[in-house]
């Protein structure tokens, strides 16, 4: 039924996979039962699209980003990158309100594989923009695609293990605004600096909890 057939597998019998059929179409199936192969136990069944009358396979319909997400406008972009090592490699989206930057090759591809399946994860999350201002995100300070040019502060261990634990952080030397934790050459998270504190952006579920 809805032009699928379904495929036997060659299999060992070395391996203990244990082939099924279903009753109703007659389809094969393999249970690895826990017992018998290394694992904790699963269920797979293989199965070929089949060929329409014209003698090709129907291909999913071409998806556009805008259907599942947002592409975000120059003006939002623009507030992007001055964080980014090389803007120009990639296209931009929101979704969920979160910014996200996937490399630019890859852009069709992404659409196709959206119009058929759910994405759970794609791309480098950058963060939120909010008025205007982009809130960066935990998975950018970590990732390859900061730039080099971000205010950081580079700490030493004792301090490095205060913003492990979203503790109360000192200022420094550094500027007010956002600003890059680093532990020698290792990224650890933002930090957001303000005339009067600073604001420890750290996970709160990523956090060291013992002393």
């Amino acid at each position: 039924e809805g032009g699928l057939s379904s495929i036997r597998l060659n299999l060992q019998e070395e391996w203990k996979i244990i082939e099924t059929r279903s009753p109703m179409h007659n389809a094969t199936g393999y249970r690895f039962y826990p017992d018998k192969v290394k694992g904790e136990g699963f269920y797979i069944a293989a199965f070929r699209k089949e060929v329409t009358p014209e003698g090709a396979t129907t291909s999913p319909p071409t998806a556009n980003v805008k259907r599942k997400s947002s592409v975000l406008s120059a003006t939002e972009i623009a507030h992007l990158k001055p964080y980014l090592k090389t803007p120009s490699a990639y296209f931009y989206i929101r979704q969920n309100e979160e910014v996200i930057a996937i490399p630019q090759h890859l852009e069709k591809d992404l659409a196709l594989i959206q119009s058929v399946l759910y994405i759970k994860k794609a791309g480098v999350k950058l963060g939120q923009l909010i008025r205007d201002e982009l809130i960066p995100g935990h998975e950018m300070a970590l990732s390859t695609l900061a730039s080099g040019n971000i205010s950081n502060m580079t700490v030493d261990k004792e301090t490095a293990l205060r913003y492990l634990r979203k503790q109360d952080m000192e200022r420094g030397a550094s500027s007010n605004g956002w600003t890059l934790v680093k532990y020698g050459e290792i990224a650890l998270g933002w930090i957001k600096i303000l005339s009067n504190r600073v604001n420890n952006y750290y996970p709160k579920d990523w956090r060291i909890l013992n002393k």
